[in-house]
């Protein structure tokens, strides 16, 4: 596993104690809803990336995506989550340490996909396997920084 995601990975497993906790002058969300929809961005994006036809990769420009993965950073607030990666309205603990065993497992297969295998993002456009690891990497990041944020306010 790459050692940035096995780190951030590393990161959710030690923010999973704090799921409850919520600072409403940080996010809406609590730190669980933070943690279960990081999770299960990466577990639906790597089930889509493995499923991909890799012929079918065809590259692109995306001004939105190289600002964004040349800043290692996504805004707060800007985008609007789809609904297969909604957290339930009940969070806890033993989900979110299913789904962070299950994101471990897919980014180990995802891994080991052509370069050409593929997501296509919302907003992003079309991801090569490396491009779409890179964004789960700065996504992850994203809710970890508001985690931290809700965790020392």
């Amino acid at each position: 596993m790459t050692k940035k995601i096995d780190s951030l990975f590393d990161q959710i497993e030690k923010s999973i104690p704090f799921y409850k906790r919520s600072n409403k002058s940080i996010s809406k969300s609590s730190i669980g809803w933070q943690l279960d929809h990081a999770l299960k961005v990466v577990n639906r994006v790597t089930a889509i990336l493995i499923k991909t036809k890799p012929e079918r990769y065809k590259k692109e420009l995306n001004i939105a995506r190289v600002i964004s993965f040349a800043l290692c950073y996504i805004p707060r607030g800007r985008a609007k989550a789809p609904r297969v990666v909604i957290p339930p309205d009940v969070i806890t603990r033993e989900g979110l340490i299913s789904q962070l065993n299950e994101a471990r497992a897919q980014i180990k297969i995802a891994e080991q996909l052509p370069e050409k295998s593929h997501f296509i993002h919302h907003v992003f456009g079309m991801l090569s396997k490396k491009q779409t690891l890179r964004f789960l990497e700065i996504h992850t990041k994203h809710h970890l920084k508001i985690v931290n944020d809700i965790l020392n306010k």
